[in-house]
């Protein structure tokens, strides 16, 4: 059986650990690999390969970076089929989704080529009597990337085509269950030509990112999972001097209003709820019915639902299965407690079905109806194929709803009444609104993050901020020598 390693210096390394974890295929549970678990001397012999390469890439200008980061676009656009059957094989969505995380996350290297122009710094001649004053923006030095296993692609490449084009080095911990995605992208980066030691990967647990948290060489942390993980690694890493970005979790809510198209509000509530077997932290979760809709728009949800196929997602499925069985174990206990609670089970995945392995990790899509905000189906982010829907008899039940939630990372608004969108985006405390959109990811070139228990830190990922995030501003005020320049003032310095 393989064993996956980590990447260092443009190449595979074993490592001296010999911990290891099984890493498997969902659709059919089957042990496909094990991937080799760092220990900390492990991980700092990447830390230091990504400081001794920080220097020279440092210095590179700027149109080689970007002229290695065309590369690997090109390449990365030329073979994203074969990227996306390797997440299907490990996380187990389906190809259609897997593609569509590529190409997302491709969005953001295609935004990082344009580097050169938001790294550009500004200019003063005579801010002083021939004094000039200019600003630039810096790298940081090596860089930790944390992602989780939902998008073992795409979340990885929201922050390493800038840290790199901004010209820091990269150390990435992918998640443990679906590891060579990584590996691959790793591969690409030096076949395009990035110098060896500028993108690392290190695999393991929580030995390995406690080391990137505390390491004194790595200069700052972006990390993508859980809130409760997200929050100490925020405490962590911050305790110990880094720049650090965290998104955590979410439990996002879409709102129905009663003049929307339920229609239109019916198939968005499947593919948000369901897409990807609900492992977003973008998926709606909660649907808030407002008036006397909850009826029509349960029973279009409910139709709809039924006609998903669940099954291998290198077949002609629409959901495959979740990332592992104790995680199916866990979303199923939900829907128990749901149920026992009072929820009306519409549509109950438990007993799925699935076209795949027969001890594959399947769980179908499933419609809880009458869920109230006490329920744990309701308070806890599920991370599974399960839609919550609530019934409320307004606007502003439902605004207070979504505002009371700990979690701040997306929304969505379905109406066809103009005044009441713009309200709710300006009324409503979180950080992504869609208005009839049920997954507002922002494009690359805006910035993704929440409010609240969804984000820990100030800075969201990619676009502007995320290049303020791997930059430092200088400033370097400049006067050449001249002799009547000389003499003493103790005064403080003014412009004149």
């Amino acid at each position: 059986m393989p064993t996956i390693a980590h990447w260092v210096d443009g190449k595979p390394y074993s490592g001296t650990a010999t911990a290891t974890a099984p890493v498997t295929d969902p659709a059919t549970g089957a042990v496909t690999g094990r991937v080799a678990l760092a220990s900390t001397q492990d991980t700092r012999t990447v830390i230091e390969a990504a400081a001794a390469a920080f220097p020279a890439w440092r210095d590179t200008s700027l149109s080689r970076r970007t002229e290695i980061l065309f590369r690997f676009r090109e390449l990365l656009n030329q073979r994203k089929p074969e990227l996306a059957r390797i997440i299907t094989g490990e996380h187990g969505k389906v190809v259609s989704d897997a593609l569509g995380e590529v190409s997302r996350g491709q969005e953001v290297v295609e935004f990082a080529c344009g580097i050169a122009h938001l790294l550009r710094g500004g200019m003063t001649e005579n801010a002083s009597t021939n004094v000039d004053v200019a600003s630039i923006r810096q790298p940081l030095g090596p860089v930790a990337i944390i992602s989780p296993f939902n998008f073992p692609a795409m979340v990885p490449m929201w922050f390493f085509p800038i840290a790199i084009a901004a010209g820091n080095t990269v150390v990435l911990k992918p998640s443990e269950k679906d590891p060579s995605a990584a590996l691959w992208m790793a591969r690409l980066w030096s076949e395009a030509g990035l110098p060896d030691g500028v993108f690392n990967v290190v695999n393991g647990d929580k030995t390995a990112v406690d080391e990137l948290l505390t390491n004194p060489s790595v200069k700052a942390v972006s990390f993508v999972g859980s809130t409760p993980i997200a929050e100490y690694v925020y405490r962590t890493a911050t305790a110990a001097g880094k720049r650090v970005q965290a998104l955590g979790g979410a439990k996002n809510h879409a709102i129905v209003l009663p003049d929307a198209d339920l229609d239109l509000a019916a198939d968005a509530a499947v593919n948000a709820a369901f897409g990807s077997a609900g492992e977003r932290c973008m998926a709606i979760s909660a649907l808030v019915a407002v008036g006397g809709i909850g009826d029509e728009l349960v029973a279009k949800i409910e139709e709809r639902s039924r006609t998903l196929r669940i099954g291998a997602g290198v077949r002609d499925n629409d959901m495959g299965p979740l990332i592992t069985a104790a995680h199916r174990d866990k979303v199923a206990s939900y829907i128990d407690a749901g149920e026992h609670s009072g929820a009306a089970v519409v549509l109950d995945g438990r007993s799925v079905e699935a076209d795949g392995g027969a001890d594959g990790f399947w769980l179908g899509p499933t419609i809880l109806d009458h869920v109230t905000p006490d329920m744990s189906v309701y308070t806890d982010e599920i991370f599974g194929p399960v839609l919550s829907v609530l019934r409320v008899n307004s606007y502003d039940e439902a605004l207070e709803l979504v505002n009371a939630s700990p979690y701040g990372n997306g929304t969505a608004i379905f109406t066809n009444d103009g005044g009441a969108a713009r309200r709710f985006q300006n009324e409503v405390e979180v950080g992504m609104v869609g208005i009839n959109v049920p997954i507002p990811v922002p494009v690359a070139y805006y910035s993704f993050g929440g409010w609240k228990n969804s984000l820990f830190g100030d800075s969201h990922a990619h676009g502007a901020e995320g290049v303020g995030f791997f930059t430092r501003g200088k400033v370097v005020t400049t006067r050449w020598l001249n002799p009547s320049h000389g003499g003493l003032n103790l005064g403080f310095p003014q412009t004149s």
